[in-house]
């Protein structure tokens, strides 16, 4: 097992790619405490993950609010007695443009995408000091990567986390700390509608998935657990001697 005795957070777990790798770590020997802002989610994920073998942790926080970022990280070394690896993948696509924009939205999205970022990766870095080093994995986009045309706003956000990866790798090398960025392209998830129609109309979203496709060499959407094995291997002592990289899962859309 890759992640045996190991102390693992994945934040914005209860659905989607963080959920798919709650199940995947755990399977891979970690434990593992789920944070999310919906505890009714979190529920049912507990259940069901009891009901495959494995026992989770679970803390409810809003990572928008500085107060929640903190907390997170400290409750959950707190459950564990410490933190070996942090899955920081809460994010939101925010606005569309900036024409008219929606600044409590914009400012909401970039507290999530960016501010939380920030604050967990100050607050985990003691936790992994403590033992011996770690593992800090955030998810950022293909719109980290290349600007979107789609959402602008979301696209300087992933920079940002990005760019803050590339720093981190660099601050945190001699505590043995490594940090990634996973950097997804349009993902099969609920939330998938966001980025394609911000108004969730069907048919403006069925036209951009088209269109977003018709880009990627794959000629599909990624798949959950397919960001969640990426994560795995960057949490993993298989990428021993990687750090401050974006990994692009997204069937080459990037490679164009």
């Amino acid at each position: 097992m890759r992640l045996a005795n190991k102390l693992a957070v994945i934040t914005a777990a209860a659905s989607g790619m963080g959920r798919a790798g709650v199940e995947l770590f755990a399977r891979e020997g970690a434990q593992v405490v789920a944070v999310d802002v919906n505890q009714e989610a979190l529920g049912v994920l507990v259940n069901d993950m009891s009901a495959k073998g494995f026992s989770i942790k679970t803390v409810v926080a809003d990572l928008s609010t500085i107060e929640g970022a903190k907390n997170s990280i400290n409750q959950a070394a707190e459950l564990m007695g410490g933190i070996d690896i942090l899955w920081a993948h809460a994010g939101t696509p925010g606005p569309e443009g900036v024409e008219n924009l929606d600044l409590q939205g914009y400012q909401k999205s970039i507290a999530l995408n960016v501010d939380s970022a920030v604050i967990s990766a100050g607050e985990v870095i003691k936790h992994m000091r403590q033992r011996g080093g770690g593992s800090l994995v955030f998810t950022a986009s293909i719109s980290g990567i290349v600007g979107s045309r789609f959402s602008p706003t979301y696209s300087a956000a992933k920079f940002a986390v990005v760019g803050l990866a590339k720093s981190l790798a660099q601050t945190f090398a001699p505590d043995n700390v490594r940090v990634n960025v996973v950097c997804p392209g349009l993902t099969d998830t609920p939330m998938a509608i966001q980025f394609t129609s911000r108004k969730g109309d069907k048919a403006e979203a069925e036209a951009n998935e088209k269109a977003l496709l018709s880009a990627v060499p794959l000629g599909r959407l990624c798949q959950p657990q397919e960001v969640a094995h990426a994560a795995l291997w960057l949490a993993s002592d298989d990428s021993s001697f990687v750090t401050g990289v974006e990994l692009p899962i997204d069937g080459g859309f990037t490679c164009r």
